[in-house]
C-alpha cells in the first residue's frame, strides 16, 4: 500500500505544478469567470505548490503529509464549489475532484 500511496502523493504534486506552470492561461480564465481577483488567485497558486512539494517531501517524511494533503483537499472543495456555482459541465469538475479523492486518500493512508 505504500507504494500506491507514493504514486498517489507524487500524482498529486506533478498534477498541480503541471497545472500551475505550464497550464497558467487556463488558472487565468478560470479565476476570472469565478469572479476571483489576482490576488486571489496568486495566493492558491502559491499555497498549492507549496503543499504539492510537502506532499512530495512526505514521501522522505511522513510526519509531513497529513496537513499538506488536508489543505489540499480544502482548495479541492474550493474548486468543486466554485464550478458548482458557475454551473461547470462535469467534465470540468473532474480533474479537481480526482484530486480531492487522492487528498483524502493520502490523508486516510498517512494516519495508518
Amino acid at each position: 500500500m505504500e507504494e500506491l500511496t507514493i504514486l498517489a502523493q507524487l500524482t498529486l504534486a506533478i498534477s498541480v505544478a503541471y497545472v500551475w506552470v505550464f497550464r497558467f492561461h487556463n488558472v487565468l480564465k478560470e479565476f476570472k469567470s469565478f469572479g476571483l481577483n489576482d490576488l486571489s488567485r496568486n495566493i492558491v497558486g502559491v499555497s498549492k505548490i507549496s503543499l504539492a512539494t510537502l506532499i512530495v517531501a512526505g514521501i522522505w517524511f511522513p510526519s509531513l503529509i497529513f496537513i499538506p494533503s488536508i489543505c489540499m483537499g480544502l482548495f479541492m472543495l474550493a474548486a468543486q464549489y466554485f464550478h458548482f456555482k458557475i454551473k461547470n459541465s462535469f467534465a470540468k469538475h473532474l480533474p479537481s475532484l480526482i484530486l480531492l479523492i487522492l487528498c483524502a486518500f493520502i490523508a486516510v493512508e498517512s494516519i495508518q
